[in-house]
C-alpha cells in the first residue's frame, strides 16, 4: 500500500508496448456494475482448474468465468491445479516484513465448511532465513501464476480478515507478464488490504511506473467504530479498459482512470494479471506486531470469484 517493493525489489526495464484493440466501455459502467467486453473474444490467458464448476448465470450484467468455492476435507490443501505456494522470508518481499511463508497445511488448509484458511503462527521451522524480525512467525501466500490469469471484469472474494497490530492480510493481482517485465512495469491491483492498527478501514490501490511507492489509493471504513474483523466482507474490483473500480460490500468507494495519470507516469493495466491472496506480518506499513497480537492469526476466504461482462 504505502511501499511496494515486496513484489519487485526494482523497476528494472519498461514494459515493452502492447497493440491490443479493445472496445470503450459504458462511461456509466464504473457504478452501475455493465460493461462491454474487449474486442477479440476473452483476456483470459490460462485456463483455470476448478475445484467445482460455477455456475453460468448472469448475474446484475456479468456471468461468473472462473471461480474457488474452497470446498474439500478438513486441513487438506487448496487446489494446487488452481494455486501455487510463494515461499520464505525477507529480503525477497522487500517491506522488512517478518513472516516466512511455507506451503504446510498448518499455514494454508481448507477448513471443511467451505473456507480457505490462511494462518500466521507465532514459530520457528528448521530451516527458516529471515533478514528481518525475529524470524519466528510463519503464514501463507498463494497465487493462480501460471494458472490463470485475466484482463477486465470483476473479481471478488469474501473475506474474514484477522485483527490484530501488525497483521497484514491481502487479495491483490499482479501483470502475468512478470517474467518478462519487471515490477512496477507489470502492474498491481490491490483488491483489499487491512493493516491492523486500522481495523475498521479497507485500502485499494494500484500502482505502476511513476507511482510506486505512493500509488493511486482509495480507502473506505466502517461506521460506528466497527472492525472488518467483525465478519466477513466482500471485497471487489469492477476492472475496465480505462479505470479500476473499488467495492465494499457492493458499495463503491473509489476510482482510478488512467485519464488522471501525470506526466511520468503509465497505465499497465492493459494486459492479463494473476491473483494473490496472502497473510502478512510486520512490514513498514503496518508495524511490527506486539505482545497483544493474538497468535495463531486466521485470513478466511469464503471464495474467490470471477465475473466477465454478460
Amino acid at each position: 500500500m504505502r511501499l511496494r517493493m515486496r513484489r519487485r525489489l526494482r523497476s528494472g526495464h519498461r514494459p515493452r508496448a502492447r497493440a491490443r484493440l479493445l472496445t470503450a466501455l459504458a462511461v456509466g459502467a464504473a457504478l452501475t456494475g455493465g460493461c462491454s467486453p474487449a474486442r477479440g473474444g476473452s483476456d483470459e490467458v490460462v485456463p483455470a482448474a476448478q475445484v467445482a464448476e460455477p455456475a453460468r448465470g448472469a448475474r446484475n450484467g456479468w456471468r461468473l468465468v472462473w471461480s474457488d468455492e474452497f470446498q474439500g476435507a478438513a486441513h487438506s490443501r487448496p487446489d494446487r491445479r488452481t494455486w501455487v505456494f510463494d515461499r520464505g522470508g525477507e529480503p525477497q518481499w522487500g517491506n522488512h516484513e517478518w513472516q516466512y511463508y511455507t506451503d504446510r497445511p498448518g499455514n494454508a488448509s481448507l477448513d471443511g465448511r467451505g473456507d480457505l484458511v490462511l494462518t500466521a503462527r507465532r514459530e520457528r521451522l528448521r530451516g527458516m532465513a529471515c533478514s528481518v524480525g525475529p524470524c519466528n512467525i510463519t503464514s501463507g501466500r498463494m497465487t493462480t501464476k501460471g494458472r490463470y490469469a485475466r484482463a477486465y471484469g470483476r473479481f471478488e472474494a469474501r473475506i474474514r480478515v484477522p485483527r490484530g497490530q501488525g497483521l497484514w492480510p491481502a487479495f491483490w493481482m499482479l501483470g502475468a507478464n512478470s517474467d518478462k517485465v519487471r515490477w512496477p512495469g507489470n502492474g498491481e491491483i490491490d483488491v483489499m488490504e487491512v493493516v491492523g492498527r486500522q481495523p475498521g478501514t479497507v485500502h485499494g490501490s494500484v500502482h505502476g511506473p511513476g507511482y510506486v511507492k505512493q500509488g493511486i489509493e482509495k480507502h473506505t471504513a466502517l461506521a460506528h467504530g466497527r472492525s472488518l474483523a467483525d465478519g466477513f466482507h466482500t471485497y471487489r474490483v469492477d476492472w475496465m479498459p480505462d479505470r479500476i473500480v473499488w467495492y465494499l460490500d457492493d458499495k463503491p468507494y473509489g476510482v482510478a482512470r488512467s485519464g488522471q495519470l501525470r506526466r511520468g507516469q503509465k497505465w499497465v493495466f492493459d494486459h492479463p494479471h494473476y491473483l494473490l491472496l496472502n497473510l502478512a506480518v510486520g512490514g513498514d506499513w503496518p508495524g511490527p506486531p506486539d505482545r497483544k497480537t493474538p497468535f495463531p492469526a486466521r485470513m478466511v476466504v469464503d471464495y474467490v470469484r470471477v465475473y466477465a461482462p454478460a
